[in-house]
Parts: structure tokens; C-alpha cells; sequence
């Protein structure tokens, strides 16, 4: 199949043209005719399938038809909510690429920067939204924007959106759009709280699915290194300078580790940055340029950069503390082997993280292949100690003189929801302000 084959007007066919495409991804092939036939859909794929030109171009495709033209001049006609500022940035960019021969104006909201020039977009008149919640009812609180005739509503890393707690801010959103709509929900995993939010959002939809759910890309080698959680660091500076790795995506849990493993690398002639949810915007889009470019080897970051990352042909994603939740591992490991590519994934884990790693395995299904790398032997003397999580967390395996604040599963220490500030602490108490 090609896009030609697709029923897609000539502006969109000339735009995916320029961006050096002619064959439709799965996820693309599956779903694009089921939009364009205005229904909704629950599409389950895996991160780096195309999903997002999967619901970019019959939008647009959509909106071209003008299938309410008795919509006002400038009223949004189109809104697409994403869980973090970085997912929203591609998304929009995705907007722009495929409507560049379109008339239709987009313009991306989302905190961390200032609010003026998302009220003059407003002003200006647009007819695609890209945001983030609570940026974007934040504009809605002070009567910046009309959600009144929105026409396709597209809710995207739903089940992201579930994990940050954006699940009130989600239904505020929903209450404001006109209930004649048509909705898309992209999920990478499946849980009760995406099928409840299914059954309460969605009207006889399509179904999409080109992956298994909760499992990993099979383009993506995965490995277990185990390692003493104090020799993690140093492991990982010599993996890097030993393979000769020019690009690597490595993870962690906490702000604060990922500040310390980018310092280390950088005392070993390795350029790295940190992107987490304590650095101004500014900063992690600068990091994540250079980090493009290749102007910086190593970028660490903490799951706030698990999801709407597009690195193109990313060959290696480190983990060098496992998550917490078995499912940001999917989505961490996604940052590889993206769009046919191969990648490879390795996980760094010490005796702390054994239940975590059990939790992984059961939930793709399958053992992943463990190491040791001589001279990193992990000292069988040591015993497995609870990991903490919360602010004063400071990550490292919960070893090597890192303070414990709380057990997991404890009363949470910080009552800050994680969102796209932070990133990093879990709380379904408060908003995410985003």
C-alpha cells in the first residue's frame, strides 16, 4: 500500500511527499481510513509506529473537507492533548510538516514559557490545538480560547495521561467540547483506567492495534547487566567509552542521579547533558538539539523524557535505574528501535531492583538475558534493600550513601503531582501544572 492509495487530497500527498515518504506505516494503513470515515478509534501501538502522522494527516484531511462550515471563522476545530511540553512541541511540528499546504493555522500550548504569545495565536485565530491540560484550562479559565466547536479531539499517550494524573483535568476538557465530535485515544499500554476512560470517551470505535500491548519492540535488543548499585556510574562511562557510542539515551529515576551521572560523564571527557523537570524549558529543548545534532554524546533524563521523544534512529537506550512502574520501561526502551529501526536497550541492575526487574519480565512477557562485565562483578555479600521514592530520593539503585526518604509504596514525602515540571514523583492529589 501507498499513500497514494490512502483517499488523501494533493496538498497532504505533496507535503508527505517533501518528507521523504511514499509507504504507510501499520499503524497509518490501519487507521487513517477508519478516521476519514469519521470514526472514533482506540489505536494500541508502540512508540516510534507513526502514530502521530496516523492521526495528522486525516485531520487535516478532515478539516479540508470543512465538514462544519458552519463553524466560526476562528474557532479551534481541532484539539490534540499530549501529557508532556516535548510531545506537544513534536506533535506540532508533525502539524506543521503534513499542513504546509494547507491554509489551516496550529499553534502549540503548554507551560514553562510565557502566556502572551499563546493568547495572541489565540486572538489570531486557529484551527488546531496542541497542548498540554493545564496550560491549556488555564487559557480556558481566563476566556482565552473557545473549545466550543471542536471537531476532533485526539488523546494522545493516554496512558500516560493516566500515570501523571491528568484524569480530572482530562474530563474538564471533555465537558467544554461540544459532544458531537469525533475522538481518537492512542495508548501504548492497556489498563482498567484506559478501558473505563474508553467506555466513558469513545462511540462504537475502530479498533487499531499493531503491537501486542504492554510488550516490547522486537527490533529492540534488550539486556541485563548486573552490577553493585554503587559501580553503576562508573560501569556505565565504560561501556560508553569501551563501544565507542557516539549517541545514548540513558534513564533515571531521580532529578538529582541524573544530574550526577551527566557530571561524571562529563569529568570523563564524555559531553552530556540532564533533562528533567528541574530545568527551565529553555534549557531542556537546548539539551535535546544538541542532543539531536549529536553536539552532545549522552543525554540523561528521567521519565519525563520516556514519552514524545523522535530521535531519529537512536541506537542505544541505557537504563541505568529501572522504573518503578513496569510500563515506563516499554515506553523508555521505545526511544529505540523506532520505525523499523534496530536498537538496543540495556539495563543496568543491582540486587536492589530484582523485584522490579521480575516486574518488567512478566509484564512483556519474557526473560530478559543477563550479564556481568568483568571486574563489575556484583558482590554477592550484599543484600537487597527497599528503594525509596520522592524528593529527597537521590537514585544510584537507593545505595552508595543516597539518602532513603520513604519506602515505595509509603505516603508520598512531596504532595506535588508529577507532571511536566517535575517528572519524577507519582500523585493523582493535585493538577499537574503543565
Amino acid at each position: 500500500m501507498l499513500f497514494t492509495d490512502l483517499n488523501l487530497s494533493a496538498p497532504l500527498l505533496k507535503a508527505i511527499n517533501d518528507a521523504g515518504y511514499t509507504t504507510p506505516t501499520p499503524v497509518q494503513a490501519q487507521a487513517i481510513p477508519f478516521i476519514l470515515d469519521g470514526r472514533d478509534m482506540l489505536a494500541g501501538a508502540q512508540t516510534g509506529t507513526g502514530k502521530t502522522a496516523g492521526f495528522t494527516l486525516p485531520m487535516l484531511e478532515i478539516l479540508s473537507r470543512g465538514q462544519n462550515p458552519q463553524a466560526k471563522r476562528h474557532a479551534p476545530r481541532a484539539l490534540i492533548l499530549t501529557p508532556t511540553r516535548e510531545l506537544a512541541a513534536q506533535v506540532a511540528e508533525s502539524v506543521k510538516t503534513y499542513g504546509k499546504y494547507t491554509p489551516f493555522k496550529s499553534t502549540v500550548v503548554f507551560g514553562g514559557v510565557g502566556i502572551v504569545p499563546q493568547i495572541r495565536a489565540f486572538q489570531n485565530g486557529v484551527d488546531i490545538i496542541i497542548a498540554t491540560p493545564g496550560r491549556l484550562l488555564d487559557h480556558v479559565s481566563q476566556k482565552n480560547v473557545d473549545l466550543s466547536k471542536i471537531e476532533i479531539f485526539v488523546l494522545d499517550e493516554a496512558d500516560r495521561m493516566m500515570d501523571m494524573g491528568f484524569i480530572k483535568d482530562i474530563q474538564k476538557v471533555i465537558k467544554i467540547m461540544p459532544k458531537n465530535r469525533q475522538n481518537l485515544l492512542f495508548s501504548a499500554t492497556y489498563s482498567d483506567e484506559i478501558k473505563k476512560l474508553c467506555d466513558s470517551l469513545l462511540v462504537n470505535p475502530a479498533t487499531v492495534e499493531v503491537a501486542r500491548r504492554n510488550e516490547s519492540n522486537n527490533l529492540v535488543t534488550q539486556s541485563v547487566i548486573q552490577v553493585d548499585c554503587k559501580r553503576k556510574t562508573e560501569l556505565l562511562g565504560k561501556l560508553i567509552a569501551d563501544n565507542k557510542w557516539e549517541q545514548v539515551l540513558v534513564f533515571t529515576r531521580t532529578k538529582h542521579f541524573a544530574n550526577k551521572v551527566s557530571e561524571y560523564l562529563q569529568t570523563k571527557g564524555i559531553t552530556s547533558a540532564a533533562i528533567h523537570g528541574n530545568k527551565s524549558q529553555g534549557a531542556r529543548t537546548k539539551a535535546l538539539a544538541d542532543f539531536k545534532s549529536r553536539a552532545t554524546r549522552v543525554l540523561v533524563a528521567t521519565d519525563i523524557a520516556a514519552r514524545g521523544l523522535d530521535i531519529d534512529q537512536l541506537p542505544h537506550v541505557v537504563n541505568i535505574e529501572l522504573p518503578n512502574v513496569p510500563e515506563d520501561y516499554v515506553h523508555r526502551i521505545g526511544r529505540t528501535g523506532r520505525a523499523g529501526n534496530e536498537g538496543e536497550a540495556i539495563s543496568l541492575v543491582c540486587v536492589d531492583e530484582h523485584d522490579y526487574l521480575r516486574g518488567i519480565e512478566k509484564l512483556i512477557k519474557k526473560s530478559i538475558n543477563k550479564s556481568t562485565i568483568e571486574g563489575f562483578e556484583p558482590d554477592p555479600a550484599i543484600k537487597a534493600e527497599p528503594i525509596l521514592q520522592g524528593r529527597g530520593g537521590k537514585g544510584g539503585g537507593g545505595r552508595g550513601g543516597n539518602s532513603r526518604p520513604r519506602p515505595q509504596g509509603g505516603k508520598p514525602s512531596d504532595s506535588k503531582a508529577r507532571d511536566g515540571r517535575s517528572g519524577d514523583n507519582r500523585s493523582r492529589d493535585s493538577r499537574p501544572k503543565i
